[in-house]
């Protein structure tokens, strides 16, 4: 059996990386066909955090490499291959995110923590402030994934960006071109909404648990 492992982009150092480049930009399509397959499934990871379909992950990379090679130039070989083309990729989920928002979309305030007259809670956001919930299944990751994706696309991204793709806010804030204030303010309200909309999900976890404790505990009596 052969011992050949494919290599991945995490094998490249910086000088590798500056030579893939020059080659790309000589014209070399072997070189070109070598980015590809090296970068294309980290940019293919990175799309299906932001598209609804493997055919808008396609198209969205394919637009990430188009972007990529006509942008060559400007690449400054200091800085990392992978980080360059994972802000691309970024950038061209975007793009094809606001193209396609023709669906109307819900608005924030549904979905925002809401009063009655003597100013009790209508909707109670769950108890937990934090930016995340702990998911324990693959059943709960897409539920939670199915409520990220009911917010409305500003709020969506902003979320995307600071927590799954770990931006800080400054550069959330220049990929969308917006402020850092607006930044926090959508990701303050996308926090609230989606507390709201996974409240029955935490409750549904914790009524399982707490079946599963009293099978436990009816067991060893």
């Amino acid at each position: 059996m052969s011992d050949f492992t494919q290599p991945t982009y995490t094998d490249l150092s910086l000088e590798d990386e500056a030579t893939l480049v020059d080659r790309v930009k000589a014209g070399d399509r072997v070189a070109s066909a070598e980015l590809f397959t090296l970068f294309g499934p980290r940019m293919m990871a990175v799309a299906r955090r932001f598209m609804r379909s493997d055919d808008d992950c396609d198209d969205a990379v394919q637009d990430a490499f188009i972007s990529a090679f006509r942008s060559l130039a400007h690449f400054e070989a200091k800085s990392r291959l992978c980080t360059w083309l994972h802000r691309i990729t970024v950038n061209c989920c975007l793009m094809r995110i606001r193209i396609s928002s023709s669906r109307k979309e819900t608005s924030i305030e549904e979905l925002l923590p809401s009063f009655d007259r003597p100013g009790h809670y209508k909707h109670r956001p769950a108890a937990n402030d934090g930016p995340s919930i702990e998911v324990g299944n693959d059943e709960t990751r897409d539920v939670v994934r199915r409520a990220i994706d009911g917010l409305p696309e500003n709020y969506r991204s902003v979320l995307r960006l600071r927590y799954i793709e770990e931006m800080n806010t400054a550069a959330t804030a220049a990929l969308l071109a917006t402020s850092e204030n607006n930044v926090k303010h959508r990701l303050r309200r996308a926090r609230q909404a989606l507390r709201i909309l996974l409240k029955p999900v935490m409750i549904g976890a914790m009524d399982s648990r707490l079946r599963t404790d009293r099978i436990c505990v009816s067991r060893r009596t």
